[in-house]
Formats: C-alpha cells, sequence, structure tokens
C-alpha cells in the first residue's frame, strides 16, 4: 500500500484539494486498494476547520465531495506513517523538513517543480486545481 499524505499551510484549501483529487483520479483507475491518501497543515491556525467553501465549491464542481474533512497538523510520527509527504510550495517544505525532524529517507516533495498556487492569496481556485491536478496525475502514474 502507498500512503500518501499532501501537506500546506492551513489544511483548508491547497492539501485537501489535492487530497480528494488524488482520491477521485485513484477510484477512477481501479486502485483504491493500493492507497492511503491524507492531507494536513504545517501550522495551527486552521486545526479543526472544514475545507474552506471555495476549495470545497470547486472539488463540487468536477464531482468530488470533501464532507467530514477537517484540518490537522502534521506530527513527527507522519513522517514515519506515510510513503510520500508532498507539500504545495517551498515553505511547506521547509517547514515539513522542521516538523519531521528533517528527512532522511527523501520522502518529501513539492508536488509540482514550480509553487502550486495558493488561492487563499490570489482567489483563484481554478489555477489551484490545474495545478492539483497536474501533480496528483502524475504522482498516480509514478504510482
Amino acid at each position: 500500500m502507498k500512503r500518501i499524505l499532501f501537506v500546506c499551510h492551513g489544511n483548508i484549501c491547497r492539501s485537501p484539494m489535492a487530497e480528494f483529487i488524488m482520491k477521485q483520479l485513484v477510484k477512477d483507475a481501479g486502485r483504491e486498494d493500493e492507497f492511503e491518501i491524507a492531507s494536513a497543515a504545517t501550522s495551527t491556525e486552521e486545526i479543526g476547520n472544514s475545507v474552506y467553501p471555495p476549495a470545497r465549491r470547486k472539488l463540487a464542481e468536477h464531482g468530488i465531495r470533501c464532507d467530514g474533512k477537517t484540518a490537522r497538523q502534521l506530527t513527527r510520527s507522519d513522517y514515519d506513517r506515510y510513503d510520500l509527504l508532498v507539500g504545495m510550495d517551498r515553505e511547506n517544505i521547509h517547514n515539513m523538513q522542521r516538523i519531521c525532524g528533517g528527512d532522511p529517507e527523501g520522502k518529501i516533495i513539492k508536488l509540482l517543480p514550480r509553487d502550486v498556487a495558493d488561492p487563499w492569496y490570489t482567489d483563484n481556485f481554478d489555477a489551484t486545481w490545474d495545478d492539483c491536478l497536474e501533480g496528483c496525475s502524475k504522482l498516480l502514474v509514478e504510482s
């Protein structure tokens, strides 16, 4: 089983979008039994909060539900639990390495070579959807 944890700053926009896009891609490929997919935050700001409404709406436009998802913070034990910890931008990667005590096994990666568009600041959920779909599609092919 491949265990993937998507991580962003607050776990209410980018990382849950990536989580649920990846779950849908895996389902569509008939490979659900091969993966465990989740998401988390590097910060504590949004812990317990639901997916940000515009992110939830963007997922729903594509027939993807994220009911019940609430933000949680990345923990050091997540490094042992997951095969890949996938950050959305350079700052996430830095904070993930700090929280996990480094990356001795090379498990911490960025979803894309560039930073994933952050809709919290841009309000452009289309760009974030496109970035997450691109990165998740590549991850699925490589897994």
